[in-house]
């Protein structure tokens, strides 16, 4: 199969030459496995929850038997009635227990697969458009030149450089998109909702262009080392539009390609 090949943007956004995808973007888009994937990465965050086994249960009530026109329930020596379900103070029915297993298994081979077909699916215009995601360039995946980390170093040079890169509109988007989140979650912690945009690879967290684009609508920041499914596919999606940097690319070839190929 032939090698797909990308643009390379410089500090201006200029395109300073071509390179050739490295053959993570050969991989097949295998959507179920993608889901199965994210399933694992999100219920493995969950923290299990529940009541207390003993809870409502620790009485001394006995029933009294037959004969006293009562019902045959637990019942403490002055008559009220304990231990079920529907006397006060009593167990719960089916409560939640902290030993449920509410978490999904998947293999280490599967989950790298997985994380090599999201990101084979980011280099694929037609499963970024089908996102929802906004952009204004023909040619995925985009990648740009290391200098870039270090040349851009505020949010307002952050920005003009994605608009120039053509994909400034998809965080405009997810800043339209926010809001309030409907139900009791937003009484939680949790009380807004906001669209995913683009997902910045980089070398470091620490370099300035990370820094600059951290806290832009949508965006997440993520290095070879802890690119996860849940940048790759939110919600088990795949096809996020997803900007790398040169050398972070080639890491993810030389961590990836050896587990799938």
């Amino acid at each position: 199969m032939e090698r797909k090949k990308a643009k390379v943007y410089d500090e201006n956004a200029n395109v300073i030459g071509e390179l050739e995808l490295p053959l993570l973007f050969i991989v097949p888009v295998r959507a179920d496995l993608i889901r199965r994937a994210f399933l694992a990465a999100f219920t493995a965050r969950l923290q299990p929850k529940g009541r207390d086994p003993m809870a409502g249960r620790r009485t001394t009530a006995y029933s009294w038997g037959v004969g006293y026109g009562l019902a045959r329930v637990p019942r403490n020596p002055n008559g009220r009635a304990r231990f079920v379900v529907s006397a006060r103070g009593g167990h719960i029915a089916f409560p939640p227990r902290p030993d449920r297993r509410i978490w999904e298994d998947i293999n280490k081979k599967e989950r790298a697969y997985a994380i090599a077909s999201a990101i084979a699916a980011t280099g694929i215009v037609e499963y970024v458009r089908k996102r929802g995601h906004v952009f204004n360039t023909d040619t995925l995946p985009i990648i740009v030149d290391d200098r870039v980390e270090e040349a851009i170093d505020t949010a307002k040079k952050a920005r003009e450089y994605l608009e120039k890169l053509g994909v400034w509109s998809d965080i405009e988007r997810s800043s339209e998109g926010t809001g309030i989140r409907s139900g009791k979650g937003k009484m939680r912690g949790r009380r807004y909702v906001e669209p995913k945009s683009i997902l910045f690879v980089v070398s470091s967290v620490d370099k300035p262009f990370a820094r600059a684009v951290r806290n832009m609508p949508g965006v997440d920041v993520a290095t070879p080392g802890t690119l996860s499914i849940l940048d790759l596919a939110p919600g088990g999606v795949p096809g996020r539009l997803t900007v790398y940097t040169k050398s972070a690319l080639e890491e993810l070839a030389k961590k990836y390609e050896v587990l799938v190929f």
